[in-house]
Order: structure tokens, then sequence, then C-alpha cells
């Protein structure tokens, strides 16, 4: 194990985090095994990732005729399934959650997407999703919308660990950074310990190269064509580098003084979308200190299998990765559109995935009472 490439990742500092998250995975001892034998320290959820997880298999069936029976609607029913299973998964991980002294063992779970723009109703669901968790190693995954943030600040004054999620700009990653330390700077005013709280940025990485990409293919110049596949991780490089200059700040120093933990970047969307790139480019690129990758399991095999792992693959990259934005901004493609184009997507893809779970629950809730009345 000392000598895979998941355990050279693990030992760069980066914590690998698996991008999925089922009852069969809990139950079959699969997330145990990743634990023990592929280096993984945390799980992430989203709407999609339980969409597909309820539509998949009997492992809902027994809970889905128990909250038929005492007369839950979908949404309640959404609530207490999902919540069941992080608090389940929250367990598996607790030996992580002590071992890595509270800092990794995490499992996240998100606010309804339809809430991305209230900030208001995510601070309300946050809150609850924390109380129903109820498990010290949980994260409440918030989205990085102008309304998120407002959210992220009171939930983290709160004295809640929180995941953001949906950053695709680094004008946005330093907003959500601003926003967590402006949560810690009232959770210490309200007496808060500010070693209790955890903090996660998730930068999303492959969606800009297909995006960009896609911009161009359709420009078509051998200058457009060559800079293909090279946006997302200049992009996410320098996102770490907005880490690295935001928490050497004098704001930021008082705060982590204080006891407080840095909010570290998180890779999202590392799965590559397109074929011709290495399944591993998202991972081999963005090796560097205190940063999480959370992986779908088919890129986290390909790692541990054939992943080039270096000690820190980000260090001196500022320049280069600053030159390919740039040249890509010359050609006329918009930074700003892009990443708001992708934010929009996301918040959207999101907000489909969550109706295709409530239409799954609805058709599960009144199948099992069908059942239960011919009985």
């Amino acid at each position: 194990m000392t000598e895979s490439p998941t355990a050279r990742l693990a030992a760069a500092g980066v914590s690998i985090w698996l991008d999925d998250l089922s009852r069969e995975r809990i139950t079959s001892g699969s997330l145990q095994n990743l634990i023990d034998t592929r280096n993984v320290v945390g799980v992430t959820t989203n709407p999609t990732i339980f969409a597909n997880a309820l539509s998949n298999g009997e492992a809902y069936d027994e809970q889905v005729r128990e909250l038929a029976a005492a007369g839950k609607d979908v949404h309640e029913a959404v609530f207490e399934i999902t919540t069941t299973d992080v608090r389940n998964a929250a367990d598996v991980f607790a030996p992580v959650y002590e071992a890595s002294g509270h800092k990794d063992g995490r499992v996240s779970i998100e606010v309804e997407p339809g809430l991305a723009h209230d900030a208001a109703g995510t601070i309300a669901q946050a809150k609850q999703l924390w109380a129903k968790v109820d498990k010290p190693n949980a994260m409440i995954k918030i989205p990085a919308t102008v309304e998120g943030l407002e959210a992220i600040a009171e939930v983290t004054a709160a004295g809640i660990s929180v995941n953001v999620t949906l950053i695709f700009s680094l004008e946005r990653h330093r907003e959500v950074i601003n926003a967590y330390l402006t949560g810690l700077e009232k959770a210490k005013a309200a007496g808060i310990d500010l070693s209790t709280i955890r903090s996660v940025a998730s930068f999303f990485v492959s969606r800009v190269d297909s995006e960009v990409d896609k911009r161009l293919s359709a420009i078509g110049t051998p200058e457009a064509l060559a800079l293909k596949g090279k946006a997302a991780v200049a992009n996410a490089r320098l996102a770490y580098q907005v880490f690295e200059q935001s928490f050497d700040s004098e704001r930021a120093k008082v705060l982590l003084a204080a006891g407080a933990n840095k909010q570290r970047p998180l890779w999202a969307s590392t799965g590559v979308k397109d074929p011709s790139y290495s399944d591993t480019l998202y991972v081999s690129t963005l090796v560097a200190p205190d940063e999480v990758n959370t992986m779908p399991e088919k890129t986290l095999e390909a790692t541990f299998d054939h992943g080039d792992i270096a000690d820190n693959s980000i260090e001196g990259t500022y320049e280069e990765s600053n030159e390919v934005l740039n040249a890509i901004a010359a050609l006329g493609i918009s930074y700003d559109d892009v990443t708001q184009t992708l934010e929009d997507e996301g918040v959207e893809k999101f907000i489909v995935s969550w109706n295709e779970l409530l239409s799954d629950v609805t058709s599960a809730l009144e199948g099992a009472a069908a059942k239960e009345s011919v009985q």
C-alpha cells in the first residue's frame, strides 16, 4: 500500500474522497474496502448521486415501506432516506475522522438545489440537515451562488462545517473564502470553538475544459485547437494560488491563531469528459498539500492502477497558468461568461436530478402503499 499511487497522493497532502454514496455501498462493505485499500478518507454526495442510488437495486425498499406506512410525503421521505445514508456513512468514517484529528472522515450532504438562489431557505435547511444527521464529521454542501455566499457565512457562524460546491471562477473562490472567514469571525464573537469548524471549497475542474474546448473548437484555428485541454488545470492551479494568498493574509492569520482551520480547496468534477485525455489528468496535475480530490470510482481506480503522482505538481505553475487563460481570452472567449454558464448549468443539472429523485421516491411510496392496501 505504501507504494500505490493513491498512497503517494495521500503522502503528498491530498485527501482522497469518493464522489459517490449509496446504501448498498455502505452495507456491502464496499465503502470500508475503499478506505482500507484505496486511501479513501471521505465521501461527497449530490442530488445526482442520490438519484442514481435510489434508481438501482432494492436497498431502500424496507425504509420506503416504513415511510409509506407512516404517511410521509415525498419531501419528508427523501430527507429521511438521504440523511440515513449520510449518518451511516459518517459512522463508517468515524475512525478516519478521529485518526486524522477531525480533518478528514467527512461525509457531505447537499441542501436542495432549488434553494441555490434563496439564502434564507439555504440557511434554514443547512441547520435542519446538520441537526438531523447529528454527526460531527458531516458537512453541509452549499452552492457558491451569489445568494449562497450569505448562507455560507451564516451557517459557518453557527458552528456548522460547510462544503461549498459549484465554484468555477477565481473571483468567486475569493468571495467564498471571504464568506468563510466572515463566518469564523462571527463564530468567534459568539464564543464557538473555531477548531470544531471545517470547510472545503469545491472547485470544479473537468467541466471547464468541456465548455472552453467547445468554444475553442468552434474557432477552429491551430492556435485555438492547441489550447484544448489546458483551461481546467490552469484555472484550478490558480485557484490553489488564491487559497495560498488568502490564508496568508493578516485577517486569516488572526483566525488561525485562534484555532480556526483553513478552508481547503477541493477538486471536484475530476473524471475526464474527453476520452482522448489521460484518465488521471485532473488528479496528477493537481497535487499539493492541504487539498482534497473527490473522485468518481472510475477515476479512483485509474489513479490507483497507473496514476503518475509527483510530490507537488502545482508549485511553480502560476505564470504558465495565467498565460493559458490569457491566451484563451485573447481569442475572444470570455472567462466570466464561461464560468457563469457553468454555474447556471450546474444548478440546473442538480435541480433536474433532484426532480428525478422526487419522482422515483414518489413512485416507490405509491407502490409500497398499494401493496400495503392489498395485504
